[in-house]
């Protein structure tokens, strides 16, 4: 594409564990009397988007038509995800679970440096996850894109079927995964690891042969239409039935990698949405990657600051 693409036109669903980011900021000027840890005294509180919604929030930045799928306990965090979601332009699909907590990640950030996260989380009720597939399948029509953001909190127990179906309807599924077993993402579009996941299905790998091979194996046998290995410093590697594409990390400063990964997919997503090929969607997602770890926790890249 010659011109920066359409992604307005794109409409994206996203469905995954939610998550609610709390950051706690404030000033160290002392240790503790108590233990030797720092005393951090609270002067500023944020909340942002997290997890699956930080994707939504991500592909929503970029301008494209954005729908969260997931669960939230009905408490005050689930009502401030709601009202982060309405404020970022999201369309909210989101179940409220009476049964559990809305999971929450608190980061305590003390001279500008991450000093303790703290995860509140709980794995929503069956009752709730079986009302969340038969929504997903009433959706599918309305959208272009699946991506499924997986933190292993069990907001995903039926992505097999999830996958299966999307597929079945000609979507573009993308997969974030995790966990010591990806089969059942089997048949997915493309899976986006980074090299730790990875690790964690096919083992090491001592040459970049023996990760090519273990790469396609992999792919293959998931019967995948392409498999994206993010690299941190090293960039990104795109597998492929063709071949291997790489990209050069673009980052220029690193402040924070939290959330990157969300970054990256939603921006493959509005990419291949929009009609690129594979190569354009990795090369601009790996920009989006560059730009947003040079910003504090969770945060997103705009249209503008992509394609400047």
């Amino acid at each position: 594409m010659s011109k920066a693409p359409a992604l307005d036109k794109v409409r994206i669903l996203v469905a995954g564990d939610v998550m609610l980011d709390r950051y706690w900021f404030g000033d160290v000027s002392r240790i503790s009397p108590e233990a030797p840890v720092p005393v951090v005294r609270i002067e500023r509180r944020e909340a942002r988007l997290g997890g699956a919604a930080n994707v939504a929030r991500n592909a929503a930045a970029l301008g494209a038509h954005a729908g969260l799928l997931g669960i939230i306990g009905a408490d005050e965090a689930g009502a401030e995800v709601e009202q982060l979601l309405q404020g970022g332009g999201i369309h909210s699909y989101l179940k409220h679970d009476n049964a559990i907590s809305t999971i929450i990640k608190l980061r305590v950030i003390g001279r500008q440096q991450q000093m303790v996260r703290i995860d509140f989380e709980e794995a929503p009720s069956e009752s709730v996850l079986r009302n969340k597939l038969v929504q997903f399948k009433t959706l599918l029509p309305e959208y272009d894109v699946i991506v499924l953001s997986d933190y292993n909190k069990g907001g995903l127990v039926d992505v097999a079927e999830m996958i299966a179906t999307a597929r079945a309807a000609g979507k573009i599924v993308m997969v974030d995964p995790k966990g010591d077993d990806f089969s059942p993402y089997k048949g997915a579009t493309v899976l986006t690891p980074n090299k730790s996941e990875l690790k964690r299905i096919v083992g090491s790998w001592s040459s970049e042969e023996q990760l090519v091979t273990k790469a396609q194996n992999l792919r293959a046998e998931l019967s995948l239409d392409a498999l994206l290995l993010t690299r941190s410093e090293e960039g990104m590697t795109l597998f492929t039935d063709s071949g291997i594409f790489n990209v050069q990390a673009s980052a220029r400063e690193v402040f924070d990698v939290s959330g990157a990964g969300d970054t990256v997919i939603a921006t493959m997503a509005a990419m291949l949405g929009s009609g690129a090929g594979w190569q354009e969607a990795v090369e601009t997602a790996n920009r989006a990657g560059g730009i947003v770890v040079g910003k504090l926790g969770t945060a997103t890249v705009t249209r503008d600051e992509l394609f400047a």
